[in-house]
């Protein structure tokens, strides 16, 4: 088993569970990020959704992001949209995975059975 100092394994828990104070250590500078990005604030959530659901990331990756984006004052109709937007690059299996991803960030409850 390898030696790993506790600051180490402090960051790596953090980030295993999807603490946002930790996440937001790791990545960086997010508000700068963007600041660069020339996108607004809203713009910029929404293209970082995309990236996510293009990636098949994690779901602690999609609560960090959507609360992120819900501070900026992104609608869930505005996510519904980023969805279907980009479901023809990336394909229908991964908007499938991803809106339960969704949903279970801004506080929805699945259905599996679809109704």
């Amino acid at each position: 088993m390898a030696v790993v100092a506790p600051e180490t394994q402090r960051v790596l828990s953090g980030l295993s569970a999807g603490n946002i104070e930790i996440l937001e250590e790791a990545v960086g500078l997010r508000e700068l990020n963007r600041a660069g990005s020339g996108l607004d604030a809203r713009t910029f959530a929404l293209v970082k959704l995309a990236a996510l659901i293009a990636l098949d990331a994690p779901s602690a990756s999609y609560g960090w992001q959507i609360a992120n984006a819900i501070e900026e004052g992104v609608t869930a109709e505005e996510f519904l949209g980023v969805l279907k937007a980009i479901a023809p690059q990336v394909g229908g299996p991964k908007v499938i995975a991803a809106a339960p991803e969704i949903m279970l960030a801004i506080g929805l409850a699945t259905d599996e059975a679809g109704d």
